[in-house]
């Protein structure tokens, strides 16, 4: 059984992990077949938004424990996470991944990535293992692949723009479709990025998936 390593970045797609995207990558590797394991980074999250009035509210949540939400907490620190024990590693969307994950949504093409997240990425680079980025996360691909890597965030012009000003060859993309740069084994879908509904998130990530697996 192949076994993929997920990375969530918290619950909820204004301050975590887009809950949408986590569940059907979850579900399409299920179905598929393949084994998984969450983690997340143990840290207090960005910050905190009230999903029903879309405004920021006061408080603190951990990062780790509000992703073990979505996987019913079957999750373990990122720290734990060893390339060695996985094939594949998976990236749902959602701006936890530019606010958690790393700090795209306050500085941009400055964007620096946490230190955590991008150990472990690199790792699964170095060691030409595939990996799957959805929705915002590809936003640290530049960060991760050398420079040029192929990567889509879908077609919006302004972080298109900051994925190449970052290194990366950005390529637009519908929201039934991924990119993949076949050299550097990474593949790429703009899942709510462009998505108007869960259906139309559910075929390019389906596709990810389908396709990380046979990578």
């Amino acid at each position: 059984m192949k076994k993929v390593a997920v990375i969530l970045s918290g619950c909820g797609v204004y301050d975590g992990a887009e809950i949408h995207e986590a569940v059907l990558c979850l579900l399409h590797l299920a179905r598929q077949g393949a084994g998984y394991q969450c983690f997340a980074p143990d840290k207090p999250q960005h910050h905190v938004v009230n999903h029903l009035s879309g405004e920021e509210e006061p408080g603190s949540r951990n990062v780790l424990e509000e992703s073990a939400r979505i996987a019913r907490g079957d999750i373990k620190p990122l720290t734990e996470l060893k390339v060695d024990d996985f094939d594949a590693l998976l990236l749902p969307g959602g701006f936890g991944a530019a606010k958690n994950l790393c700090n795209f949504a306050d500085h941009g093409a400055d964007a620096r990535v946490d230190p955590q997240v991008l150990s472990v990425c690199k790792d699964f680079a170095a060691a030409r293992k595939p990996a799957g980025y959805c929705c915002i996360s590809p936003i640290l691909m530049p960060r991760v692949y050398p420079a040029g890597v192929k990567g889509t965030i879908g077609t919006e012009a302004a972080v298109a723009e900051a994925f190449s000003a970052m290194g990366g060859k950005h390529i637009g993309c519908a929201v039934t479709d991924v990119v993949e740069d076949e050299h550097y084994r990474v593949i790429s879908t703009p899942a709510y990025m462009l998505a108007k509904s869960i259906t139309e998130a559910d075929i390019g990530i389906g596709k990810l998936v389908k396709r990380l697996l046979e990578m």
